[in-house]
């Protein structure tokens, strides 16, 4: 186990507040392949991966779990390893290798990636995400700010 049962049901809450009509289960599928994608890139720094949108939610409620998130990185990969997040959205620069080598490297540590997660960035058809990443090589990063109450 990753994380305690108690850090697992906050980030899986996380998940619910950000997709309130998601099911239980599902919330807490997306924070195993989230757990899973962060153990990979901490124990192969300089490769290359990248999470699936769908997974992609699961990494950012564990990021938004700050400490907890650090204390993970550093449990996996060493001290002072920290699993940093670039975010960028550029559909265009989908990069199917990256989930490939992604699915290898989880396989090599002994776990299964979800399948039905680690979809390309088209196939949401299982949850709506809410954050608006692709992470890809040299992918563009554009912040778009939400309109904030009564702003026209």
């Amino acid at each position: 186990m990753l994380i305690t049962d108690q850090q697992f049901a906050s980030v899986r809450g996380t998940v619910m507040d950000a997709n309130p009509d998601m099911a239980k289960e599902m919330a807490s599928r997306i924070v195993d392949e989230g757990l899973k994608f962060v153990a990979a890139c901490a124990t192969n720094p300089g490769v290359g991966l990248a999470p699936s949108r769908t997974v992609d939610e699961g990494w950012h409620a564990l990021i938004l779990h700050t400490h907890m998130y650090a204390g993970l990185c550093e449990r996996i990969g060493g001290e002072g390893t920290f699993v940093h997040h670039s975010p960028g959205y550029d559909p265009t620069s989908y990069d199917p290798p990256i989930l490939d080598r992604t699915r290898k490297t989880i396989a090599a540590l002994g776990w299964e990636a979800d399948p039905d997660l680690w979809g390309p960035p088209s196939d949401e058809t299982l949850v709506s995400v809410a954050a608006k990443c692709q992470h890809a090589p040299e992918c563009t990063i554009i912040i778009t700010p939400k309109p904030k109450p009564g702003a026209a």
